[in-house]
């Protein structure tokens, strides 16, 4: 059997270096991109500011303490996830074999089209020219005969590098690799595995698999695996039917005023509201989540008829907020669907107002596709957005139920 090819592809500073190709003038100068004018957390960095020590969720008044002349950058998420869905459709037709991982990263399995592309150097610098001649952006790119080697040899020789780890030259490379380097191995498990003496991945023979397996279940297997160049899973297809759906917002720490916290929960609402109806999903079991000073208090709440209309799903909201002390501030919010299911589009004879919501959300939507997502909304919702930007989620994807910002 000929051995399995992955390839990892990775975009470099993906958000700092659309900003510096749309505008030139950023280019080879410290950005560090945040969440609207007004974030106060760093999303990513160019390179020209990590080299000054800035880094990812760091605060922009302490990157400015370690580098004085750093250029904050609003985030414009939608220009993110229209350049990731036409990168990922240029990986697309490089093989069918593809999972497509976040915004900016997506795994390739090269081993069923070898026929085609005879030499694996060949289709990684077809990518790498593809989508720089395209794009304008450039791209680091791992292969192995792993997915999870792949993605660790796209980090070896960022930015704009290839590493390729086969099974001779493995060994050079992640034997002295400390543990923490490999993916998924969080702070914890860092200090749980130094607790066995393993530091750096060739430490990991001295223990046996079930350790870490008893502790931290399929995660502990897997990070075992890694360390010995021993995972071999394959690609993971995307879930065909969502397990939930759901739209969160970060506040002000301790933010106590109702009417801002109603129009954050209004415009969850009316996001998550519109996901559904675009998926063709409507649920009946919402989670509605609000985190304070203690943590997060959350609620599952029923209603009798499954729907997907901002107003019922609004109420829901305002319902769980309304048991809350006005004293209490808050700093997040979230609202999921769970277990959504399949609309139903056969109209319901005895609900003459339910049927009117539902032409009027298709109405709403056909001049919003038409002339753009904010055309119309809620009026509360008219005024400016920069105090509640759009961001991406980590499970973003171009197409499906997880198309979403």
């Amino acid at each position: 059997m000929n051995e399995k090819i992955f390839i990892h592809v990775d975009m470099n500073a993906f958000f700092a270096s659309i900003e510096q190709r749309d505008y030139p003038y950023l280019v080879g100068k410290p950005i560090a991109v945040t969440n609207g004018q007004y974030g106060s957390c760093i999303i990513t960095s160019s390179y020209e500011a990590r080299a000054f020590g800035i880094k990812t969720g760091m605060k922009i008044r302490e990157g400015r303490k370690i580098c004085p002349h750093l250029i904050q950058r609003s985030s414009r998420p939608k220009i993110y996830a229209a350049t990731s869905a036409r990168i990922m459709n240029i990986l697309e037709n490089i093989t069918p074999d593809i999972q497509i991982y976040s915004v900016d990263e997506a795994f390739l399995e090269l081993t069923n089209c070898m026929k085609i592309y005879k030499e694996i150097d060949y289709v990684v610098y077809k990518i790498k020219d593809l989508i720089y001649q395209t794009e304008n952006l450039k791209c680091s790119i791992g292969i192995s005969f792993s997915k999870s080697l792949a993605k660790y040899a796209s980090k070896i020789n960022k930015p704009d590098g290839i590493t390729h780890i086969n099974k001779k030259n493995y060994h050079q490379y992640l034997d002295n690799s400390p543990i923490d380097t490999l993916c998924g191995v969080s702070r914890g498990i860092k200090f749980f595995l130094n607790q066995h003496q393993v530091y750096k991945c060739s430490d990991m023979k001295n223990i046996p698999i079930s350790i870490l397996a008893n502790r931290f279940g399929n995660i502990g297997r897997k990070i075992w695996l890694m360390a010995n160049g021993s995972d071999f899973e394959g690609l993971t297809p995307d879930s065909v039917h969502p397990k939930s759906l759901g739209h969160g917002k970060v506040l002000m720490p301790n933010t106590k005023n109702r009417y801002l916290i109603k129009k954050i929960f209004l415009r969850m609402a009316n996001k998550l509201s519109l996901r559904l109806r675009k998926s063709n999903y409507e649920s009946n079991i919402f989670l509605v989540a609000i985190k304070i000073k203690a943590g997060w208090v959350k609620k599952k709440i029923r209603i009798e008829k499954a729907t997907c209309d901002q107003k019922d799903i609004f109420n829901i909201c305002l319902f769980y907020l309304n048991l809350f002390d006005k004293n209490i501030g808050i700093f997040q919010v979230q609202v999921t669907a769970l277990h959504p299911i399949r609309k139903n589009i056969q109209i319901d004879i005895f609900n003459q107002e339910n049927n009117k919501n539902i032409v009027l959300d298709q109405a709403l939507d056909n001049i919003n596709d038409k002339f753009g997502s904010d055309a119309i909304k809620p009026a509360r919702l008219m005024s400016d957005n920069t105090d509640s930007p759009d961001v991406i989620a980590p499970a973003w994807r171009p197409n499906g139920h997880r198309k979403s910002v």
